[in-house]
């Protein structure tokens, strides 16, 4: 018998369908469904997972927060607990008859431990098992997974490793850190705040860019426009571009002001060739996906729905080059018969000679590509959206580099050099595929030197410097890539985490009062600093390589972590005062109606939320709080009784404004986009 591990249940019932030929079926082990069938006279079952279903935890005399001091926990072993007790019943229940077992969860890091973890599991069961196996592969497509099962490899123990290293980093540094910043604040239970080896110096970009914009100082520039026309009207700007002296661009604007003509004094045209982008590897299409307004979660969660049903290849991976084993021929032609069959055509007649490529060359995936056309599979309105951006991806890295000319001019106004240039594209080629880069640059009318156009109008604009923009969650994950800040299956966890911690906002992507005081009080320590998080994350791609071993990594982690500690313990007390004041200001909702002092969301001893006044006792005003969904503190106030309004946000519902005052008559939630 054979029994096949799969990561997830829509992933086993797949594999037994293609495997079988689509002749599975289904039999159950209490509520753990089997897929079984018959495959050179041999019995195959195939068993879906939850993920991780073996977890690491703290052994329970160590999980009292409050009787543990955070320090001891460094040097603690945590255990494992198996997590989903009906699939290992079922697991147990299999492998009595000693089957030969095939590892078929995701080829990766955390895929190879959720593989190993049931290695071990099974073989607790039955310690006679022996016979194991890995199937790779990149996408769930008959002929990907017919070539996998057909050439098995060995399960990858130095991979797997890796992830066990990761996984017991995280639960110490999460753990010890949480606890002292959590006791030292005195925020317990669900209003905990917590500090990670990863998401600390993620954050930390954020407050010092936040920091950046708040404190930015604009400065006054201007500029010379010239507003002219030959057979159509063109801009043509000052060579000096920004002026930072009034005086001087006053008299230069006062000489030129009253032209009627200007003389072309020089043209300069060439010819562009503009490369296509290279193929898809996660960062880049988080990226991309976030153009389109994607969060980085919801990209990859889609991402992961459309691998699972085999249409497009496993979506993370660090590649950005194709692999010379990459059929793409054959995926021209299935994309020939999709929405996508004229640009498949005008690729498979007119393409390049080769793909482009990218700066990263791995051999575990390939980039993210199409692999299959949703031919049974209705798309939901989302899916459709990052399936055509993955299909138009791929097929604009085959396609010929795009031909353009640019053009720039040298004009005299009164004695004073101007400039303007033009761009126009002379053969789209990728550009009509990959339709997402709106192009800005216009064209200019045919001249030539020595020609004398009109002077339709001179503007003198003043304007002030721009302070640096915010990030968005695409190129807050290229920042984390570059800074090796958590890995391409991680890096939108880790967004997603802290938005769930009410560290940031997502629209736009700012820190919150109580983040920017926590980085503040942590700014001297290293665990806001991406250096040591970026050494720890070298010494796991060390152990992938065999290079180093997991308990070499994870002491050295322990040694950091302590050395981390000492420091924190110095400044406890600054750091207890920083963050109590944050959260005041975070929590403020207004101002009380009977004594002006400010009204602050609190939670009572029965674990209630509800505003209440800071000036109590000696103010007694309260008012009550819905106790689900997350309230977002606003400026907004009512028009009917001028309490303070807050929003409230509930996980897939959109969010509602609410008084706070029970008895105004607006109090009624009113739904608002």
């Amino acid at each position: 018998m054979k029994l096949i591990i799969s990561e997830k249940n829509i992933a086993a019932k797949r594999i037994a369908y293609i495997l079988s030929g689509g002749k599975s079926t289904t039999k159950r082990l209490g509520n753990i469904p089997v897929y079984e069938f018959k495959k050179d006279d041999e019995i195959w079952n195939i068993v879906g997972l939850k993920g991780h279903i073996i977890n690491l935890d703290f052994p329970t005399g160590y999980n009292q927060w409050n009787r543990v001091a955070p320090h001891e926990l460094i040097q603690i072993e945590p255990c494992k607990i198996v997590s989903e007790k009906g699939i290992a019943s079922a697991l147990k229940s299999l492998v009595d008859k000693n089957p030969f077992l095939i590892v078929a969860t995701d080829y990766d890091r955390e895929g190879e431990l959720i593989g190993v973890e049931v290695i071990n599991l099974i073989k607790n069961f039955n310690k006679e098992i022996n016979l194991i196996k890995r199937a790779k592969f990149s996408a769930i497509t008959t002929q990907e997974i017919n070539s996998a099962f057909a050439k098995l490899a060995e399960v990858d123990y130095n991979l797997s490793s890796a992830g066990e290293s990761r996984q017991i980093i995280d639960l110490i540094w999460g753990a010890v850190l949480t606890r002292f910043i959590s006791l030292t604040s005195q925020r317990l239970g669900k209003e905990f705040l917590s500090i990670g080896r990863v998401q600390s110096p993620t954050l930390a970009l954020l407050v010092k860019r936040e920091k950046e914009i708040n404190n930015f100082e604009p400065k006054t520039y201007w500029k010379i426009l010239a507003t002219l026309k030959k057979q159509k009207t063109f801009e043509a700007n000052h060579s000096i571009g920004q002026f930072w002296d009034e005086k001087q661009v006053n008299e230069i604007y006062s000489k030129v002001k009253e032209s009627k003509k200007a003389t072309i004094k020089k043209v300069e045209k060439n010819i562009l060739k503009e490369y296509p982008p290279t193929p898809f590897n996660t960062t880049s299409f988080l990226e991309s996906a976030s153009y389109l307004g994607f969060s980085a979660a919801k990209a990859m969660s889609i991402a992961e729905e459309l691998y699972m049903n085999g249409i497009i290849s496993y979506p993370r991976t660090d590649n950005t080059v194709y692999p010379h084993s990459l059929n793409i021929k054959w995926i021209l032609q299935k994309l020939l018969e999709s929405q996508f069959s004229k640009e498949a055509n005008e690729v498979l007649k007119n393409g390049r000679s080769s793909p482009t490529r990218g700066k990263k060359m791995t051999t575990d995936h390939p980039p993210i590509h199409p692999v299959g056309v949703p031919k049974n599979m209705k798309l939901s309105s989302d899916q459709q959206k990052i399936y055509e951006l993955i299909c138009r991806r791929f097929l604009s890295t085959l396609a010929k580099d795009a031909i353009s000319e640019s053009v720039n001019l040298s004009i005299d106004i009164s004695g004073e050099e101007f400039l303007a240039s033009g761009y126009k594209t002379l053969e789209p080629n990728w550009k009509n595929i990959y339709t997402y880069f709106k192009e800005k640059r216009k064209p200019l009318p045919e001249l030539f030197e020595g020609d004398i156009v009109d002077v339709v109008k001179i503007d003198l604009k003043e304007d002030q410097t721009k302070p640096p923009k915010r990030y968005t969650q695409g190129s807050l994950i290229t920042k984390m890539e570059q800074l090796s800040l958590g890995t391409k299956s991680t890096r939108h966890e880790i967004i997603n985490k802290l938005f769930l911690r009410k560290y940031i906002t997502l629209s736009p992507l700012a820190p919150t009062p109580i983040a920017i005081a926590v980085i503040d009080a942590l700014e001297d320590c290293d665990v806001v600093k991406p250096k040591m998080t970026a050494t720890l994350e070298k010494d796991m791609d060390l152990i992938s390589e065999g290079k180093k071993t997991l308990e070499e990594t994870v002491n050295e982690s322990r040694q950091m972590l302590t050395s981390v500690m000492i420091t924190l313990e110095k400044d406890k007390e600054k750091i207890k005062d920083s963050i109590k004041k944050a959260q005041m200001k975070q929590n403020t909702v207004g101002k009380c109606a009977k004594c002006e002092k400010p009204l602050v969301i609190r939670i009572s001893k029965k674990n209630k939320r509800f505003v209440g006044c800071s000036g109590f006792p000696d103010c007694k005003n309260t008012y009550s709080l819905p106790q689900r969904g997350n309230i977002v503190v606003s400026k907004d106030v009512c028009k009917e009784c001028g309490a303070p309004i807050v929003k409230i946000k509930s996980k897939g519902k959109r969010a509602w404004q609410l008084c706070i005052n029970n008895e105004c008559p607006a109090n009624k939630p009113s739904f608002k986009k």
